[in-house]
């Protein structure tokens, strides 16, 4: 089975300041997760979470308006969207995941990335759903190169109405 990674395929800008210094907040065990949750507000527990999957196949964690290259490091990643999670007495760590999403327009990672998601999560001991609990599919468009979130099966460019192509194109360097 091959495994994707995902170049940052964002705005530049966005990227010229991430570097291994602000890294999301690494998730390794549920004693990790359990200790990062304790120093989180009850306003940010309250929202989901910017994540990454790392090339190592670890969660990465940073507050929701992180950018997902800041909390990736600039790096490339093998998944990365939003998540959130609920107090779980039954968990490990006390805690779990209760959405998960790929949504990440920095990255666009198709959502058959969710298997690096689920074993990063199993790893740190957060139970979790089965799958993304809402899944996103991105394209760039082949005419005007904008990218796409792809809605309702409407496989049309939301920026100049040209068909968008089934195959996953975000990086045009893949």
């Amino acid at each position: 089975m091959t495994i994707r990674s995902y170049r940052y395929v964002g705005p530049a800008d966005l990227a010229a300041h991430a570097d291994a210094a602000t890294m999301g907040h690494a998730i390794h065990t549920a004693p990790d997760f359990a200790a990062w949750a304790a120093h989180r507000t009850t306003a940010e527990l309250a929202e989901p979470f910017t994540f990454v999957v790392d090339l190592t196949g670890l969660l990465r964690l940073a507050p929701r308006r992180t950018e997902h290259v800041t909390c990736a490091g600039g790096a490339r990643v093998l998944a990365a969207g939003e998540i959130a999670f609920a107090h779980a007495a039954a968990s490990p760590s006390g805690w779990r995941v209760t959405e998960a999403t790929n949504h990440s327009t920095g990255y666009c990672p198709e959502p058959t990335c969710w298997p690096a998601v689920s074993r990063s999560l199993h790893r740190a001991a957060l139970p979790h759903p089965a799958s993304f609990t809402h899944a996103l599919t991105f394209r760039r468009c082949e005419h005007c190169h904008q990218p796409n979130i792809v809605r309702e099966d409407d496989w049309y460019c939301a920026f100049c109405d040209t068909e968008l192509p089934r195959r996953w194109n975000v990086d045009p360097s893949a």
